[in-house]
Parts: structure tokens; C-alpha cells; sequence
């Protein structure tokens, strides 16, 4: 099979400080590509078209990876939800358009499995989106996001602008945020139970019920994802993963399409941390949507699939994070 992008393209990655976009740009690497660009966010403001402008026509990539995101986890999103909506779109638009602008062979839009109804018929199809209504505790990023695959869909409709988007489950792994205020479960979990473990608490308190089930893919499967995705799918091809009604797919879930009790998770992680106090839930708080798996049976179609078990990738997170605190000298 022909591959739709090759080793001298100039590829842009937009977001390349964030752990997606690490980890996007340290796989690229290792298959041999080198010729990629960033741009720090001090010197590019990707809510600023002028300036997304500019960076373009000086710098004219052949491939735009958009991972550029604002992204946090349930309080985030009910404190800040003007911003998470807000910034989105603003990135988004601003990247997608220009990029269409200044003849971008290929763009990759990197958007959320929160993007489909709260209550999917689980395990999640591409064909759930706009199916139902949202879970509200993060409906303004999934608006967003939703938004850039529709923009994606409709610029190649009217302008054939090869746009594909990749909708990723809950990711984890080295590069994450462990800020507990805006932090998505994972890391949350692994900062909660090293502090207690650390200061030697006897109890821990957690939000929720801890019987929502939720799936979880490191990062570096999902980079590896984009590149197979870029080199390989082209969704006008007869061979392009189809709906159940045979129209063409141009998003496609990326997962492991295993999933777990956060119950479940919270021991594991708390086992490996080696924290053996006891796990309250505080039940106050909201659980979000009660179950999200997704059905990632197209992708596997096309020849890609997860490598990197939970259980091994959560022991190469712990050590990232414990690596990343004695680095930075971070306070507990």
C-alpha cells in the first residue's frame, strides 16, 4: 500500500509541548521523519489568526497535525467552561482554515471520545455522534470538538481539503498534567495516592461512585495511531472503513475498546503506588457519563492496533511522574 504522506514532509505540529503532541513528535522521529516544525506558544498564539497567518505562509508545511488543545478534566470544565469552549474554537478554526489556505496535503484533527451522547450504545460507533445529547460536565469541549470535525467534514465536501479526524479515548502516559485541580483521572489518581503515600495519610477521599467504566490508551499508541493514519487512510478510497449504511467515515475512534471500573483503576494505581491506607468516595460529586467504550473495530480494519497494556503502561507512567518530580524538584 502506497503511503499518502512520506519521510521528507514538512509536518507542523501544532500543540507540541502538550503530551499528545510529545509524543506525536518523538514517534515520528523513530520512523524516520525529521523534517518537522513547531512553534512555542510565546511566539505563536494559535487563538490569534494573524499570527497563525503569518507562521503559515513563512513556514508553508505539507502536513498539519492538529493537538493543540485547552483539555482538563470535570471541575475544570464546570469552572471554566467559556474558555474550554471558547479557546477551542478559536485554535481550531484558525489552524484548520489556514492551513486549507496555504495548501496543506494532509491535516489530522485530534478530537474526543466525550464528543459522543451520554448515553451510547456502548461499545461507542462513529455513527453516535449527534445522536443524543452531551454529558453536561464537559459538553463545552465536546461542542468544540465536535465543531472541528464537522469544519473538517465540511471543507472537504466543498473544497475536497484532505482533512481525517481521529477520535482518541482517555489517554495517560509520561508528559501528563498532574495538577489536581485540572487533571483528567489517571494522572489525578496517580498525584492522590503518591501525595497520601508520601505524607502517610491514612485515608484517601475520591469523587464519584467509582462505578463509571472508562477506557484508557497511552499516548504513544495513539501517536503511533496519527502517523498510520496519515500515512495510510484516505477515506475517498473503495478500501476506507464504511458506516453500517456504506457512506463514507471521516472520523475514526482510536482505542483499546477495554475498559474499566474507576473503582478498579483507583486499586491498581494505588497498589502500584504501594498506598495501603483506605479509599473513600464521596458520592457528592458527580461520576459524569456512567460508561464509555469505544468500538475501534474500523480502525483494526485498516491494519493498526494498540500495543501497550494498561498494566504496563501504568507502571511506565508512575515512573515518568516520579521521574518528572525529581527533575523539577515539584512539591507534593
Amino acid at each position: 500500500m502506497n503511503k499518502l504522506i512520506d519521510k521528507s514532509s514538512k509536518i507542523y505540529i501544532a500543540g507540541h509541548n502538550g503530551m499528545v503532541g510529545k509524543a506525536i513528535c518523538r514517534n515520528l522521529k523513530l520512523q524516520g521523519y525529521k523534517n518537522i516544525l513547531t512553534a512555542s506558544r510565546s511566539s505563536l498564539d494559535l487563538r490569534d489568526i494573524n499570527l497563525v497567518k503569518d507562521w503559515f505562509q513563512t513556514n508553508q508545511p505539507n502536513v498539519t497535525i492538529l493537538a493543540a488543545a485547552k483539555v482538563g478534566g470535570i471541575l475544570a470544565n464546570q469552572t471554566f467552561p467559556a474558555d474550554f469552549i471558547l479557546d477551542n474554537l478559536k485554535i481550531q478554526n484558525n489552524i484548520i482554515e489556514t492551513s486549507m489556505k496555504n495548501n496543506v496535503k494532509r491535516l489530522l484533527f485530534l478530537g474526543s471520545s466525550c464528543i459522543y451522547p451520554k448515553y451510547s450504545t456502548q461499545p461507542i460507533k462513529e455513527e453516535e455522534l449527534l445522536s443524543g445529547s452531551l454529558e453536561p460536565t464537559n459538553e463545552w469541549y465536546a461542542i468544540a470538538k465536535i465543531s472541528g470535525i464537522k469544519l473538517c467534514d465540511a471543507l472537504r465536501q466543498q473544497f475536497n481539503f484532505d482533512a481525517i479526524s481521529l477520535m482518541p479515548t482517555n489517554l495517560y502516559g509520561p508528559g501528563d498534567n498532574y495538577n489536581l485541580k485540572n487533571s483528567h483521572v489517571l494522572p489525578a489518581l496517580i498525584r492522590k495516592f503518591y501525595n497520601a503515600k508520601i505524607n502517610k495519610s491514612e485515608q484517601i477521599t475520591l469523587w464519584g461512585s467509582g462505578k463509571p467504566m472508562r477506557e484508557f490508551l497511552h499516548v504513544d499508541d495513539l501517536a503511533k495511531a496519527c502517523i498510520f493514519a496519515l500515512e495510510y487512510w484516505d477515506p475517498q478510497s473503495i478500501l476506507s472503513p464504511k458506516t453500517d449504511t456504506n457512506k463514507s467515515l471521516l472520523h475514526l475512534n482510536v482505542g483499546t475498546g477495554i475498559d474499566i471500573s474507576i473503582k478498579d483503576l483507583a486499586n491498581l494505581i494505588s497498589s502500584k503506588i504501594g498506598f495501603n491506607g483506605i479509599i473513600n468516595w464521596d458520592k457528592s460529586k458527580p461520576d459524569g457519563t456512567p460508561k464509555k467504550q469505544l468500538d475501534i473495530t474500523r480502525i483494526k480494519q485498516l491494519g493498526w492496533q494498540p500495543s501497550i497494556s494498561l498494566d504496563e503502561g501504568i507502571d511506565n507512567t508512575i515512573a515518568a511522574f516520579k521521574e518528572e518530580l525529581n527533575s523539577k524538584n515539584l512539591r507534593i
